[in-house]
């Protein structure tokens, strides 16, 4: 009797135990999450990491010669429809790789809808163009060739015309080891666009170490840039988060009456499938390829590395100066946005980060030699 007593005694202070284990677990859960809920800053901040080397996907390897053959397509004038345009038309060596434009270059007689960002760095960029469309540099390339208001291609045409190339012929066969298609076009474009990267910035040589890197403007604007929120979207190797934000950017007052950009924008939201392209006024954003109603007016979160020489700035250009991007920032994005909050920056406050965009991110020259086109 005594020993199940004692057994008994003993299995109710293990059920309390456990009980009180059961009440603990449950609180700590509480607790974060309200850590979690109260602070998210602390949660999802990132950090600014130095280049090291740029990723290469397994299924399409850098060689010399691919590379080579991918700068020669990017630079010729046969990719386009009436032979006046090629992949260097909107994006330039001379302008970091955009073409200086609130919206980009188009195809004669038509009108681009949005700006063409910079491609320097864009071998790290998870989503590309604006919307995030396309997940591979290898499914963009072929885009803007096809784009009725862009490059304008039929890529059946495009590869009978470099099939008849025998330089282009005999350098499809020492790359690929067969023929002329038009995936392998875009592999070899895809492998010289992963060559554009800002290296060896300010900013890479003070994260590894070099103190002296930065002026003390630029120093005082790296802690502006940590301290107020722009790290949590621009952070890692790229300075981006590859996220999508509704930041409520104000329509360019110079396209809403433009015909041609209303035509281009209602073509683009038809072959997306949204019902009402007819009726459309503004830019939907990623809302035309997710049809998720948080997505829409939300673009992708772009590099800031090089910011100073790919403006203009946003998806529509509306921003020609990086003092309107940071006014725009620091009041909060705009109207009715949910994703900003204003950050209440001083006048010497937003100096001192203009200092370390312009100082801290740019790179060295990218230098581009204009290929010999066969």
């Amino acid at each position: 009797m005594l020993r199940n007593n004692t057994c008994r005694i003993q299995n109710s202070g293990v059920r309390s135990q456990n009980k009180k284990n059961r009440y603990s677990g449950f609180w700590i859960l509480i607790s974060v999450f309200l850590i979690l809920a109260v602070f998210p800053a602390y949660s999802y901040a990132g950090h600014l990491e130095p280049f090291k080397s740029a990723p290469v996907p397994n299924q399409n390897p850098q060689t010399p010669e691919k590379i080579e053959l991918g700068k020669k397509l990017f630079f010729d004038r046969r990719l386009s429809g009436d032979s006046t345009m090629s992949c260097a038309t909107c994006h330039m060596p001379e302008l970091a790789f955009t073409d200086g434009q609130d919206i980009s270059l188009s195809y004669p007689t038509t009108k681009n809808w949005r700006n063409s960002p910079t491609l320097i760095n864009v071998a790290f960029q998870k989503y590309l163009f604006h919307d995030g469309r396309a997940t591979t540099l290898e499914d963009q390339a072929l885009f803007p060739l096809m784009s009725a208001f862009e490059m304008n291609k039929n890529l059946d045409y495009v590869e009978e015309q470099i099939r008849v190339v025998p330089e282009y012929v005999e350098a499809f066969k020492k790359v690929f080891g067969g023929e002329v298609t038009r995936q392998r076009i875009a592999m070899a474009i895809a492998a010289f666009e992963r060559t554009l990267i800002s290296v060896n910035s300010p900013l890479d040589r003070y994260l590894k170490g070099d103190k002296n890197a930065l002026s003390e403007d630029a120093k005082k604007g790296l802690r502006i840039f940590e301290d107020k929120g722009c790290l949590d979207c621009h952070h890692g190797v790229n300075l981006s988060d590859d996220k999508f934000y509704a930041l409520n950017v104000p329509e360019n007052p110079d396209l809403m009456d433009e015909p041609r950009v209303t035509a281009t924008m209602r073509f683009v939201a038809k072959v997306y499938h949204y019902k009402d392209y007819r009726n459309l006024k503004e830019d939907p954003g990623r809302y035309l390829i997710t049809k998720n109603k948080k997505d829409w007016k939300a673009f992708r979160t772009p590099t800031v590395r090089e910011i100073a020489k790919t403006g203009p700035y946003m998806h529509n250009g509306i921003f020609a100066t990086l003092d309107e991007v940071i006014d725009f920032l620091d009041e909060g994005g705009g109207k009715g946005n949910k994703a900003l909050k204003p950050l209440g920056l001083t006048a010497d406050e937003k100096k001192y980060l203009k200092t370390f965009m312009v100082e801290a991110l740019t790179g060295e020259e990218i230098k581009i030699k204009y290929p010999e086109l066969p």
